[in-house]
């Protein structure tokens, strides 16, 4: 054979063996999706963000361990858009177009969440998005596993108002300048108002993102509740602005027997950075605390202080908002047999999992969850015990009734209707 004839023979062989060694590979990278991760590990919003990254690490690690998917294995991909309100939007499209994630969980402000409404609109993807929100929004792509307004805070406005919450008659309506505190103070507004609350007896009042000088602002709030009437602080300030708001609180002496604060964005992971001996018995309202004592949250608290290597890691409500809306994807995605976007979007709606307080999460054809209501009290060790919660589980109102122009909106996925404002007294999809 002469050596032309066995060059040609040996180059077909490598030719033959790198086709073989590439189609191994697509095969490989075909049984592995890829599952997006958009959280701030970086800037004013990473205090609360970081942690969201580490528990869905957890979970795509749990879901690897029993199999995957499917058959298919899953990939974290993370991205940090950190704190940036643009470059979210320029992250999502990087994970969906470049990366190809088959969904994302993420986000935590409403600022990001709207930036990156378009990019999952146009690119027909999922996001998952864990945080309370002021409402007023449904759209396709997104399932909303966080509090709408009438699943936090209305209910935690209602309680302030009873008895056992002290019967409060001025308000305090405190909040981070950006879209969530200032239309969920519009709406509580407009329900303080439809309850009897006279304009002047609610404070309105707004501060920057990364806010530090509150000695002021702290000194109104002071001045506001020492008009003879039992006053409260409803804070929807967000990120690393909480730390020195609730020092200041603890500075001049404001304790929660005097003005309680109730916070919609500290949880345990926020408390764990304060001294919490100055704020004990103030309160937050979320749909879980990592105190309450169920089987379920014992044995997952376990597992996520294994995962972690550390006892001392905290769990809250946008953690466990996560573990349900991995589930839920999860369990879609089998439903659907597919990974494709659109059969799971239609799968997805009905479909229930565990929480970890004991009950059922449903999603609806809004594209929320239902969801207990805890009201908690701030402990010395940095825990929410809890002082009173719903019966059973509240179906999210995505639209507010207290607001003109959203009170005949409701929104429903289910085919043929597929429509995020649907005007019930007019029949039509506003689009």
């Amino acid at each position: 054979m002469s050596f032309s004839r066995r060059f040609m023979l040996r180059a077909a062989g490598a030719l033959v063996g790198g086709a073989v060694a590439l189609g191994a590979f697509a095969a490989k990278a075909e049984d592995t999706i890829k599952i997006g991760i958009l959280h701030s590990l970086s800037g004013t919003m990473a205090i609360s963000e970081t942690t969201l990254k580490d528990v869905m690490l957890m979970l795509i690690d749990e879901q690897n361990k029993k199999g995957g998917v499917l058959g298919k294995k899953l990939e974290a991909v993370v991205v940090d858009p950190a704190s940036n309100w643009p470059l979210f939007a320029e992250k999502a499209r990087e994970l969906i177009a470049k990366d190809k994630v088959s969904v994302v969980f993420g986000c935590w402000t409403s600022v990001s969440r709207k930036s990156v409404l378009p990019v999952f609109q146009e690119l027909d993807s999922i996001l998952f998005y864990p945080v309370q929100y002021e409402g007023e929004e449904s759209q396709r792509n997104v399932f909303y596993t966080g509090a709408a307004p009438n699943q936090q805070a209305i209910p935690a406005v209602d309680y302030l108002m009873s008895a056992d919450g002290g019967s409060v008659k001025r308000w305090v309506l405190e909040g981070t300048d950006y879209v969530y505190p200032r239309t969920t103070n519009k709406i509580l507004a407009a329900y303080l108002k439809s309850k009897g609350v006279a304009d002047e007896d609610v404070l309105v009042n707004y501060t920057p993102f990364g806010f530090s000088d509150w000695q002021t602002e702290v000194t109104k709030i002071k001045a506001f509740g020492s008009a003879g009437k039992k006053t409260a602080v409803v804070s929807t300030i967000n990120g690393d602005a909480n730390v020195p708001f609730y020092k200041e609180l603890g500075n001049q002496g404001i304790k929660a027997t005097d003005i309680p604060v109730v916070a919609f964005s500290v949880g345990e992971e926020e408390l764990a950075g304060l001294d919490t001996k100055p704020l004990v018995g103030h309160l937050a309202a979320w749909n879980y605390f990592m105190s309450i004592d169920t089987p379920e949250n014992k044995a997952w608290i376990e597992k996520w202080h294994a995962f972690t290597k550390n006892p001392k890691r905290t769990f809250n409500d946008p953690m466990e908002a996560h573990v349900i809306g991995f589930n839920m994807w999860v369990k879609a995605v089998e439903k659907a047999g597919s990974f494709e976007p659109d059969k799971v979007i239609d799968a997805m709606i009905g479909v229930s999992t565990e929480n970890l307080t004991g009950g059922l999460s449903t999603m609806m054809p809004n594209h929320h969850i239902t969801k207990p209501v805890y009201i908690g009290e701030i402990q010395a060790d940095g825990q929410l015990n809890t002082v009173w919660q719903t019966p059973g589980t509240v179906v999210a109102q995505e639209w507010s009734p207290y607001l003109e122009g959203s009170r005949d909106l409701i929104a429903d996925w289910r085919k043929p209707l597929s429509c995020g404002n649907l005007n019930v007294k007019t029949g039509k999809c506003g689009g």
